[in-house]
């Protein structure tokens, strides 16, 4: 493009958010001025500090379209372009998980036809130097066929692939995700800094690279992903002779597992490691909003995350400039490997997520407590959680308030003698009880809080009375509070009552 270029988001095939102002923004020589024209309107900035940005005014959805960029010297065309909604995905493995590896993936590929769902991947890569914009100038939108729909979250698509037949327009998904990663490796330093707790994350990183020459830390990882890779070899010839081998089998003949390896600047695995390299590289693309499934590696400190998670809201609504963008993110399924005992953490980070939906302006949360599989971090059914997604993405943001977008969420208790009343939100169409075991995972609790397994109904007026033995004089219930157990409360939805405790406050 000689003396300017578009972002690397900007391609052919790309979808416009409608009924938005959109920016189209780039990098270029100071001095030059870059005009975008676009379905009959034009648009002109000077480039400054290497950088320009033009904003075209509102449009409705339609499509395809072209879109011409000039300095006056070289012209740039992008084809097939479509205005509809655009929606970014991020989060970490389970928002990541490839349309070909979920459960009913194949399926999918082989058989839909869905022209009006398109995908933008923001190139995983922690490190810019050359080669990192040298490959991102490869990245491009590619529209769904069997073989590029491969690699799309099967998340996102599965959401936007309901969104748009039920809008009637094409839904453009940014996917910016990478498994394994924190909330706070998406999130800017100065973000981070903000708050003791929250800056724990940043100590850690710093304090390991404290000292150590650059020559040094990349030593360091190199050899670490030597290491890594030679362990990896290892470990498949031990679940080639026994396929059910523990954890500690495969350590013990491979030795220690080093992942996620020394924290540096190469490593993408640490605070602050992706904002940079790959949300900013698609900021401030105009979007409709977020969709968000993380938490999982947030579990070692679990009574940080609602902080980080609201600080991480914040800062991306900040970065795009818009405090109104609506947030919509997965409430964590169940979740623990055989090996593991219960540590309980996974109940406070999906608290925290509640709490944020509770506390934080347009945001939605998707309840998949349901949703989870025994000893498997990664669940291979994205189907429900896209449709989740979708319907509080219907009910929040696109104003259709019939839509059962709910199951169960706790409101509040009141004791009756013995037994304590359990009220819930969005229960008015009833209660069900779905399982062989009857109506589980409730537990209660005294002044003492020592917690007793309950006995629990459905009570006609869509609460639930529950009681224990153990426990004359009631005074806190809590309801799956646990890594993983049966579900059996649901609402007539079809989505599951979402997990609470009510002692929080009493700790």
């Amino acid at each position: 493009m000689g003396k300017f270029k578009a972002a690397a988001v900007f391609s052919s095939n790309m979808v416009l958010q409608r009924e938005k102002c959109f920016k189209v923004f780039g990098r270029g020589e100071d001095g030059v001025t870059v005009t975008v024209s676009f379905c009959g309107y034009s648009a002109s900035a000077a480039v400054l500090g290497g950088k320009w940005c033009v904003q075209l005014p509102t449009m409705e959805a339609g499509g395809p379209y072209e879109m011409t960029l000039t300095d006056g010297e070289d012209v740039v065309t992008f084809y097939n372009v479509m205005i509809g909604e655009v929606w970014l995905a991020g989060g970490q493995s389970n928002m990541e998980l490839e349309l070909q590896n979920c459960s009913n993936g194949k399926q999918t590929l082989a058989e839909d036809k869905t022209p009006n769902v398109r995908y933008y991947y923001t190139q995983k890569n922690c490190v810019m130097d050359e080669k990192f914009f040298a490959d991102e100038e490869n990245t491009g939108w590619s529209e769904f066929d069997s073989e590029t729909a491969r690699c799309w979250s099967a998340v996102g698509y599965f959401f936007a692939r309901e969104l748009a037949a039920k809008l009637g327009v094409t839904v453009g998904i940014i996917g910016c995700n990478w498994g394994g990663t924190s909330a706070s490796y998406w999130m800017s330093r100065e973000a981070l800094e903000r708050d003791i707790d929250t800056k724990a994350y940043l100590d850690d990183y710093d304090s390991a690279v404290a000292g150590k020459t650059e020559e040094q830390l990349k030593k360091e990882y190199e050899d670490y992903i030597a290491y890594d890779k030679a362990w990896f070899e290892k470990s498949q010839e031990v679940y080639a002779k026994n396929p059910k081998a523990s954890w500690d089998e495969v350590c013990a003949y491979c030795g220690p597992n080093l992942y996620p390896g020394p924290l540096c600047p190469m490593n993408p695995f640490h605070a602050t490691a992706l904002y940079d390299s790959m949300l900013k590289r698609v900021c401030p693309y105009t979007i409709k909003g977020f969709i968000y499934y993380q938490g999982e590696t947030d579990d070692n400190r679990p009574n940080t995350y609602f902080k980080l998670f609201k600080a991480l809201i914040q800062l991306w609504r900040d970065d795009w400039g818009d405090d109104s963008l609506p947030f919509l993110f997965v409430q964590l399924p169940m979740h623990r490997y055989e090996a593991d005992p219960d540590k309980k953490h996974w109940c406070i980070i999906r608290e925290a997520q509640m709490r944020v939906y509770d506390t934080v302006k347009n945001t939605g949360i998707a309840v998949i407590i349901d949703c989870g599989e025994f000893n498997e971090i990664h669940p291979k059914n994205k189907l429900p959680v896209g449709h989740r997604l979708y319907l509080q993405a219907m009910y929040h943001v696109y104003g259709d308030k019939s839509i059962e977008a709910f199951g169960p969420i706790y409101d509040h208790i009141e004791r009756e003698n013995d037994k304590l009343r359990v009220f819930f939100r969005h229960a008015e169409n009833g209660l069900e009880v779905r399982g062989e075991n009857g109506l589980t995972g409730f537990e209660i609790a005294g002044a003492d809080k020592k917690f007793y397994p309950a006995a629990a109904v459905i009570n006609a007026d869509n609460t639930v009375m529950a009681s224990a033995a153990e426990v004359k004089v009631p005074l806190y219930l809590r309801y799956l509070w646990t890594n993983y157990s049966d579900v059996a409360l649901y609402g007539n939805s079809g989505i599951p009552a979402a997990p609470f405790r009510t002692d929080r406050n009493d700790e």
